[in-house]
């Protein structure tokens, strides 16, 4: 059986979404082809309902009008096994979805095991580590399925975004020879006779490239080998960056604020069916965006009873107070140079103060970025300051010899964005295969 059936074959060509069935196409013939979802046995009626890729709709065979292979096949069906139904579609007021299809034919093209491990139902609850044991089998479940289907639609939106506003779309190498940012955070590969790492970022690449192309953005994956082991961290992640000549932290910021709100409208006006799916009521932003600096930052905690020495971290407790006063999306500008990478340019007037900023959404750091370093002996410099061999970094040195213009950018985490979208509590929802510190499979 299967697609090899030459009915079947012809049938697909056909084919109509389970989506698509509404009380419109009353007495039309169509041909579905999904998962059963559930099944309800009520000996002359059996129901079914046959989930593919755009929702579910209901099929119900009339067991004494069809035929017996028909009744041998409903008969012996199990949840989750892939099918192809050839039916009649009817209104039907006493259905939740307003019609069903009555099926005449039902061919199964590919059988699952009566007893799976997890129920994409949802109707047996299951924690996240089980869930992520049996991943596919919970992507399968609606809502689950929904926070891809949005984090698809966010990706079309971004890349959409960037080509208006000029931005090339870039692919950086992901296997280096050194630390991208000076870090121990690096996962170490066999590279033919030596070692290699696996990219942080694009960091360095992406200022290379502003001078060829002003303006570059890139979406990809990248790894950090942190020891954390919270529901905000992961080892392989997709970061989302721009850059930008001959532009500063001002305008980036500018950029990414644009960004946000374009992604929460395109969401709101085109996706609302994926947003009800996930009880999500998602309002777009207004800009801007409220913005205040590290020392202001630190003005707020002492308020609050919590005294940090500067130059300090924010920690989560810390984070956390200040999300309890600020709801929505705002900047923390102006961070200690000193707790910044070393390519983070210093501001004019206090050396100790960075040209730097994180987008946060409540406690949640979701990007950061900055004016960067343009002048190359500064550079230098600030290499050697942080403890870094300057002639590590040659090949990136070198090109600021070669007409590099004032540039800033950002990274922005695109699991953590997704997270805020869709209100997900744990980053390893918003990932299909999350890598972490303690999982390497499936």
């Amino acid at each position: 059986m299967g697609l090899l059936d030459e009915s079947v074959r012809m049938a697909l060509r056909g084919r109509v979404l389970a989506g698509d069935v509404k009380p419109e196409l009353d007495g039309k013939g169509v041909n579905l082809f999904g998962w059963v979802h559930e099944i309800r046995d009520l000996g002359k009626l059996v129901f079914i309902l046959l989930r593919d890729v755009s929702g579910i709709c209901q099929v119900v065979f009339r067991m004494e009008e069809v035929e017996q292979s028909v009744r041998d096949a409903v008969r012996g069906l199990t949840n989750e096994s892939a099918v192809f139904v050839e039916g009649v579609v009817v209104k039907q007021p006493r259905s939740k979805l307003g019609v069903e299809v009555v099926g005449k034919r039902l061919t199964v093209l590919g059988r699952a095991v009566p007893k799976l491990e997890l129920d994409p139902t949802g109707k047996v609850s299951a924690g996240l580590d089980a869930r992520l044991r049996h991943r596919i089998l919970d992507l399968r479940r609606p809502e689950v399925r929904a926070v891809f289907l949005v984090g698809s639609q966010v990706l079309k939106a971004m890349r959409d975004f960037f080509h208006m506003k000029g931005f090339v779309e870039v692919r950086t190498p992901k296997l280096i020879g050194s630390a991208t940012e000076g870090g121990a955070e690096l996962f170490e590969v066999k590279y033919f006779d030596r070692v290699a790492y696996l990219a942080q970022s694009p960091q360095l690449y992406k200022e290379q490239l502003t001078t060829v192309f002003e303006k570059v953005c890139e979406i990809g994956p990248y790894f950090r080998a942190e020891a954390s082991h919270t529901g905000r961290h992961i080892s392989e992640f997709t970061s989302v960056d721009i850059e930008q000549a001959f532009a500063d932290m001002y305008d980036v910021m500018d950029v990414l604020e644009e960004l946000v709100v374009h992604v929460h409208r395109h969401l709101v006006e085109n996706h609302q069916h994926l947003l009800q799916m996930l009880g999500v009521n998602l309002r777009v932003p207004k800009r801007p965006f409220k913005r205040f600096t590290y020392d202001e930052a630190l003005e707020i905690l002492r308020s609050e009873g919590v005294e940090l020495r500067w130059g300090e971290d924010f920690g989560t407790p810390h984070l956390r107070i200040l999300g309890k006063k600020y709801t929505g999306y705002y900047f923390i500008t102006h961070f200690p140079t000193e707790s910044k990478p070393f390519y983070i340019q210093e501001t004019e007037k206090d050396p100790r103060v960075s040209e730097s900023f994180d987008l946060m959404y409540q406690w949640l750091e979701l990007a950061s970025g900055g004016t960067r370093v343009s002048d190359h002996d500064v550079l230098e410099r600030k290499l050697r300051e942080k403890g870094l061999n300057p002639a590590m970094f040659e090949d990136h040195l070198k090109v600021f010899r070669y007409g590099m213009p004032v540039h800033a950018g950002w990274g922005l985490g695109f699991e953590r964005f997704l997270m805020v979208l869709t209100r997900r509590t744990n980053i390893r929802e918003t990932v299909l295969f999350p890598r972490d510190r303690f999982r390497l499979t499936p």
